[in-house]
């Protein structure tokens, strides 16, 4: 099971690196239960982010609850680390909501 987990992780993470919505909302979901990576609210609130800028409402539904349970300043973070991102996968300005 490990080894699947690990696999899939990988999968999802080279397909959001390339702007793939549904794995970048799948790293979310990975990060914020900590399944096959540490749980890691800051890192799902970006995934979810950048997967709700390409439309998964559910993404965006996720991404609302968990900043419920984050720190202003974990959010922050996370927006910064989605802007980050932008920079340098995306050739168009986005605003990114908390």
């Amino acid at each position: 099971m490990g080894e699947r987990i690990d696999t899939f992780v990988n999968d999802c993470q080279n397909k959001a690196e390339k702007g793939v919505a549904e794995s970048q909302y799948d790293l979310g979901l990975l990060y914020s239960i900590g399944k096959g990576v540490p749980r890691d609210y800051v890192l799902a609130h970006k995934w979810f982010n950048l997967a709700a800028m390409r439309g998964m409402p559910e993404a965006r539904d996720l991404r609302a609850e968990l900043a419920g349970q984050m720190t202003k300043d974990d959010v922050a973070e996370a927006l910064k680390q989605a802007r980050a991102w932008l920079a340098t996968h995306a050739p168009s300005k986005v605003v990114l909501a908390a």
